[in-house]
């Protein structure tokens, strides 16, 4: 009976540390599968560059920042014209924010540490992407290069520091007409004078000017330009459109009309020709400028943009055309609600009689 029951015990101890071996393989297969996203919905992904920069198989693709795909494979292309192609496999969650106009890049965690893929967000207008769509991409940087061109403009200031140390002394020890004059104290002195008239003379000037924009007959020019203040410039903004019917309607892609998706300064500036040669040969009462952003962001930094990006449409159309600039004014929404509004630009012309409003600043939508 003893050795039964020693048999017995033996058997359990070798079952207990089968299960528990068991169960650390099932741990590591699924860590080791979720790292390499075995056990989610995935789709694949395509993009292409001229030098991968050392990016490897099994990097991690970055969306938003966070790890959500892995490069797949690394193809050679087949000609010398080609670039080489880099295939991704990527959460289908992804889907959600990552879009035909995302832009891949190949980046560094800091100056020398490991290489990673990273996807930008597309716009919201932009068409979904499919399994096996192929994205535009973004050369990286070269480090050897870049340090390179940091050696030549060290070099360069270097040569430059010498040569105004050598100028210096130069102008020090009187060589020169500069160097004479500024070693001949009664030329100082007359330079000084005329100094100090010139600045008299910038302020009485600028005490004239003031007194024009308050002049009787002068101060509508002034006050139509809004050069009395800058508070002026707000009279452009109202923040709700006329009942009238509208006269005319034109309608933009943010996306073209400017140079980053980030900024208001414009792109194709002869886009907007159109609506400047109709406000300019067609009598009208008011046309409003309308912008709205993204449906994604920080609704402050949002309505700032739209606002801007407004206010440059309109400066675009009064410098341009023969408009009559009071009657046109800016609506920047910020945030758009809908995305088949999402960085949108129009401009809504209303027929002769009809007057622009009130001017009140639009508040920030949340």
């Amino acid at each position: 009976m003893p050795e039964k029951s020693g048999l017995g015990s033996k058997a359990f101890r070798v079952g207990v540390f089968v299960l528990a071996t068991l169960a650390v393989l099932a741990a590591a297969l699924f860590l080791i599968g979720g790292k390499e996203f075995r056990f989610t919905s995935t789709y694949h992904l395509n993009t292409s560059f001229k030098n991968v920069a050392g990016l490897d198989e099994g990097t991690p693709v970055r969306v938003g920042g966070i790890s959500k795909g892995v490069v797949e494979h690394i193809d050679l292309p087949k000609r010398s014209d080609a670039q080489v192609l880099v295939a991704t496999r990527l959460d289908s969650k992804t889907k959600d924010v990552l879009k035909k106009d995302s832009v891949a890049s190949i980046k560094t965690e800091g100056l020398l540490g490991n290489k990673y893929v990273e996807i930008s967000f597309g716009s919201a207008s932009a068409e979904r992407l499919k399994d096996g769509d192929t994205i535009a991409s973004q050369a990286p940087i070269d480090v050897e290069d870049l340090i390179k061109k940091t050696d030549g403009i060290l070099s360069s200031a270097q040569d430059t520091m010498q040569s105004a140390a050598s100028i210096a002394a130069k102008l020090n020890n009187g060589q020169g007409t500069v160097g004479a004059l500024l070693n001949d104290k009664g030329v100082y002195r007359e330079l000084n004078n005329t100094m100090t008239q010139a600045q008299t003379g910038t302020t009485e000037f600028s005490e004239d000017m003031e007194a024009l924009k308050h002049n009787f007959l002068l101060r509508g020019f002034f006050k139509k330009r809004g050069y009395e203040d800058e508070a002026q410039l707000e009279k452009t903004e109202i923040a709700r459109l006329p009942s009238e019917t509208e006269q005319n309607k034109f309608t933009f892609d943010a996306a073209k009309l400017f140079t980053s998706h980030t900024g208001s300064k414009l792109k194709d500036k002869k886009m907007l020709n159109q609506v400047g040669q109709s406000l300019a040969t067609t009598p009208f009462g008011l046309a409003v400028v309308i912008v709205r952003g993204p449906t994604i962001g920080e609704s402050d930094k949002l309505l700032e943009l739209t606002g801007g990006r407004a206010m440059a449409v309109r400066d675009y159309l009064a410098s341009n055309f023969k408009v009559d600039d009071s009657r046109i004014r800016i609506m920047g929404l910020g945030k758009a609600i809908d995305a088949s509004d999402a960085n949108k630009v129009e401009v809504i012309v209303y027929p002769p009689g009809v007057n622009p409003p009130a001017p009140v600043k639009p508040v920030p939508a949340g």
